[in-house]
């Protein structure tokens, strides 16, 4: 799997954090940040349908 370097600022990170671990949502940071970029593609996606800048047939693909 490719790694990517981003750069986040220090509370936004501090934020994802409080969702990584034993008691959070993912295992690691990499799960988490994985997962928003899906919810954001998916999201992206969905708004493109509704202003007709894609197919919703195109999307399944």
């Amino acid at each position: 799997m490719p790694k990517v370097s981003v750069e986040i600022p220090q509370e936004l990170l501090d934020d994802l954090d409080d969702h990584v671990g034993d008691e959070g949502k993912f295992v690691n940071r990499s799960d988490a940040i994985r997962a928003s970029i899906r919810k954001t593609l998916d999201l992206l996606e969905e708004i493109d349908e509704r202003q007709g800048r894609i197919d919703s047939s195109e999307a399944d693909d």
